[in-house]
């Protein structure tokens, strides 16, 4: 793929990542300054490109304002990125760089970076998940949901590496599982190791005793969450 091509293809699942996060969030105004901010542009810079008065998304940031509806967050998005663009794109690369070719593999549901680290436990909570193996009170930076089944037809092991992110004191999300073993040996024989991992739609009862002895032998707290997708996504969409 060329690099303009690889530059586009961020472009877009980067902007829907961050439409996703501001409207499914209990604090559509706090995300939106997050975003912003992790742009490094000012309000002023911000509400000049798209014509309106600073004081406008201010109100929107602080909750003043009533949420921004698809089509205002659509536009505030398209100026975050259009603003990132003129100076190089910057922002941009970075989250090329940390994606790298995962990028349109359907297999990754999503990619998360926390500003500041949260205990595992808050997700847990988020969850509301159980717990089979390993300790809560550690802290991660990130979450990566990946269709567990897709993983395995599509992600070449190098590929694998990349679901980490910025940082492997992440939490693996897999949700499409039958049982745990499959994702859990994938990580017995990654180089690197997650922080923590979810199983989606089982039962502790339901994990096989594998996958829990791997968890042992790793030390990797492993996790089980009765939500399905939707509702893993946004849960833990909400701040």
């Amino acid at each position: 793929m060329n690099p303009g091509g690889e530059i586009s293809n961020a472009r877009g699942l980067l902007a829907e990542k961050i439409a996703g996060e501001i409207t499914l969030s209990q604090t559509p105004g706090e995300t939106l300054k997050r975003w912003r901010r992790n742009f490094g542009i000012t309000q002023t810079e911000l509400s000049s490109y798209l014509g309106i008065s600073p004081s406008v998304i201010s109100d929107y940031e602080s909750g003043r304002r009533r949420s921004p509806g698809i089509m205002i967050v659509s536009k505030i998005i398209d100026a975050l990125l259009r603003i990132d663009e003129s100076r190089g794109c910057n922002i941009l690369r970075a989250y090329e760089d940390m994606w790298g070719d995962i990028f349109g593999l359907d297999s990754i549901c999503s990619v998360c970076e926390y500003k500041d680290p949260i205990p595992l436990a808050q997700m847990a909570s988020k969850l509301d998940a159980e717990v089979i193996f390993g300790r809560t009170d550690i802290t991660i930076w990130g979450y990566t949901i990946i269709d567990s089944m897709k993983a395995i037809v599509e992600m070449l092991p190098d590929q694998f590496q990349k679901i980490y992110g910025r940082s492997t004191a992440r939490a693996l999300i897999f949700t499409g599982i039958r049982s745990g073993k499959s994702p859990m040996v994938a990580v017995r024989v990654s180089n690197l190791k997650p922080g923590a991992v979810v199983l989606q739609g089982l039962t502790p009862l339901e994990v096989d005793p594998v996958a829990v002895r791997i968890a042992e032998i790793e030390n990797i707290p492993l996790l089980t969450t009765h939500f399905s997708v939707d509702e893993v996504s946004s849960a833990l969409s909400k701040g």
